[in-house]
């Protein structure tokens, strides 16, 4: 969604790589649109949408697909986010995960589906697996830096106990599929019906060497603090449409619903979306309308998938509603 945002040291460590990779300073600053006090504190807020062109502007430059894994690789989550810091200061894996999953905004927005929590540990058949819940839209970026970051934080912080043993991922082979057994180094299983990690279970009981309880707190109240200010900036639009982006694609979305899952009659919600100016019907098929062309700007899923991601039961219908918004086709307006 074009209103999502997320912190601004992920983009400055990304942009402090690509530079070392050879590309122009000015030319990722310009493209994204950000400036250098826009990443001067790694806590300010900036457009998801930034850092995407910044990604891609960097992967241009370089002819680099894998740019984005490399740079995740290689880096490390405390000197980027408090979230890594608190991370190191966690006892264990599972309380490290906890904590990851109650401070992610603080990273990026990234709704869930369900309300469900982003990372969630699962047994299956005596094997520990790390899933992603992050709905997947069919491209290969984000979730196969999600777990690079898991790798690379356990590779240098604990290369005793290797964390990764196998990937299973819903997005075909990208690109740069043939550098994966050098930068993944564990078998990898694509279209699969799931985005997850196995690890070894070895993590599930053994301590962290980092964690302290003082060092913790000190970090937990300037997380909490920096949410607590992040809420203050929510419209009811935005958190209508947090809610709706979560089970958008199942096409069952309603006022009572949403009001209900918010806490709130379905008359207060109406209320306070009128008074920002809005309704529920027109805050609904806006975010559909902006993520209609973010899925297909970025040419990863069909049309039909399109469809299907927006809550579309049928792609005709989806069709319609896209020629209402821009006055042409979806297949036109991508230029196919």
């Amino acid at each position: 969604m074009s209103d999502q945002t997320m912190a601004a040291g992920f983009a400055a460590a990304f942009l402090d790589y690509a530079v070392a990779e050879g590309v122009p300073r000015d030319s990722l600053l310009a493209a994204s649109r950000l400036t250098e006090d826009d990443l001067a504190d790694q806590d300010t807020r900036i457009p998801v949408t930034s850092y995407r062109t910044l990604i891609a502007t960097g992967i241009e430059a370089t002819g680099d697909t894998s740019l984005l894994l490399r740079h995740v690789l290689e880096t490390r989550l405390e000197m980027i986010s408090i979230v890594g810091q608190i991370v190191h200061a966690s006892t264990s894996f599972p309380h490290s995960l906890d904590q990851l999953n109650r401070y992610s905004r603080l990273m990026a927005d990234v709704p869930i589906p369900g309300g469900r929590d982003r990372f969630e540990l699962a047994r299956d058949a005596g094997a520990v697996w790390l899933v992603d819940h992050r709905p997947s839209d069919g491209s290969w970026m984000a979730t196969e830096a999600s777990f690079a970051r898991f790798i690379s934080e356990f590779r240098r912080s604990a290369p005793e106990h290797p964390f990764e043993q196998a990937l299973e991922v819903t997005y075909a082979p990208p690109p740069h599929a043939n550098r994966y057994p050098e930068l993944f180094r564990v078998p990898v299983t694509f279209r699969a019906a799931r985005n997850a990690l196995r690890i070894n279970p070895v993590w599930l009981d053994e301590a962290f060497d980092g964690g302290k309880d003082y060092v913790f707190g000190i970090f937990t109240r300037h997380a909490d603090a920096l949410l607590d200010e992040l809420a203050t900036h929510d419209t009811m639009r935005s958190v209508v449409e947090t809610r709706m982006l979560a089970g958008l694609h199942e096409g069952t979305l309603s006022m009572d619903l949403i009001a209900r899952d918010l806490g709130m009659s379905r008359q207060t919600l109406y209320r306070r979306l009128k008074d920002e100016g809005a309704t529920f019907a027109q805050v609904h098929d806006d975010l559909r309308r902006r993520m209609a062309m973010d899925y297909l700007s970025a040419g990863k899923v069909s049309v039909g998938e399109t469809a299907y991601l927006l809550g579309f039961s049928e792609a005709s219908a989806f069709v319609r509603a896209f020629r209402r918004w821009t006055g042409a086709s979806p297949t036109a307006w991508r230029g196919d």
